[in-house]
């Protein structure tokens, strides 16, 4: 089946480059290029000889051998072959959850802050607390 550019972009945006079975990464130009590395092919999650259709909401991106492998099988099976439970998350998910992060360590920083050093400690323990947020991995 042939896929619109905008339609690919999507699809691979949503695992944010990577395959929503074993989690490797995908290379974006490599769409369909068998052999290549980071090759990745459209997924149906729901595959279409068990009722899938082509709806969006039911495309993933999927390295070429995850694909192949899961033929008409449940993602769900798919995915514990590879020891994950569900797909990578979008970078636009990824920034969202930094950001409550980095809000809620923040605050935290600044409460514990404020307790032991006053309000210069408020302003040291929002400024840790903020940047640790942000750095926690959001998988």
């Amino acid at each position: 089946m042939a896929f619109l550019r905008e339609d690919l972009g999507q699809i691979l945006d949503r695992t944010d480059g990577y395959c929503h079975i074993c989690h490797k990464k995908l290379c974006r130009n490599n769409y369909a290029q068998y052999g290549r590395r980071g090759a990745w092919e459209v997924e149906h999650s729901n595959p279409r000889a068990c009722g899938g259709t082509n709806r969006l909401c039911n495309l993933y991106a999927a390295c070429v051998g995850c694909n192949r492998q899961k033929g008409t099988l449940t993602t769900r099976t798919a995915r514990r072959w590879n020891g994950k439970t569900k797909a990578p998350l979008s970078k636009t998910k990824k920034n969202q959850i930094r950001t409550k992060n980095r809000w809620g360590l923040g605050a935290l920083g600044a409460a514990a802050g404020a307790a032991v050093g006053g309000p210069i400690g408020f302003a040291v323990g929002g400024a840790l607390g903020a940047l640790i947020g942000h750095d926690i991995k959001p998988e």
